[in-house]
């Protein structure tokens, strides 16, 4: 049986990088005029899917890159599912995250987008059951939600999911 294949989000960030259009730009406002003359902005796009995120916040292009990369990751989590079986173990990455059933991770460390993936993959692939999915990466149901609420977005999309699958909404 062929190994299932990673998550865009999953993927590190220079694996990812090759699948994406990187553009350098300028955009106005607040960072004096070394912002409005040199092209700091970063739009990245992610050919295979068309998801675009981008960065113009920092005054460095590196700094833009690195918060673009997080959001375009951020993006791919939420937006695309990829198919998994439904009793598919958890991966290393979701266990040393996930001790004794309790989820270890800021929404801003660069693991969060790919834990976001594979939490809402693998709740696609159960239609949504949470405490189903919860026994599977081996945390409670009330763990697997609070991880959940930490992106508002993502709530949005389980309880979208949910609705079309029969069940309450979560709070």
């Amino acid at each position: 049986m062929p190994a299932p294949s990673l998550h865009p989000a999953q993927l590190p960030v220079d694996r990812l990088l090759a699948d994406c259009e990187l553009q350098r730009t300028r955009r106005s406002g607040p960072g004096g005029q070394h912002r409005n003359k040199v092209e700091t902005a970063v739009v990245i796009t992610h050919v295979p899917t068309g998801t675009t995120a981008e960065a113009s916040e920092r005054r460095s292009q590196e700094e833009n890159k690195a918060v673009a990369v997080f959001r375009l990751r951020m993006r791919l989590a939420l937006d695309l599912r990829i198919p998994c079986p439904g009793n598919a173990a958890p991966s290393l990455l979701w266990q040393t995250r996930c001790r004794g059933g309790k989820i270890s991770v800021n929404s801003e460390h660069s693991d969060f987008p790919a834990l976001v993936a594979e939490a809402l993959d693998l709740l696609h692939a159960q239609n949504y059951d949470l405490k189903a999915t919860a026994s599977i990466l081996e945390c409670t149901t009330s763990q697997l939600i609070k991880f959940l609420q930490q992106e508002p977005r993502a709530m949005l999309v389980v309880n979208a999911e949910r609705e079309r699958n029969g069940l309450h909404r979560l709070k």
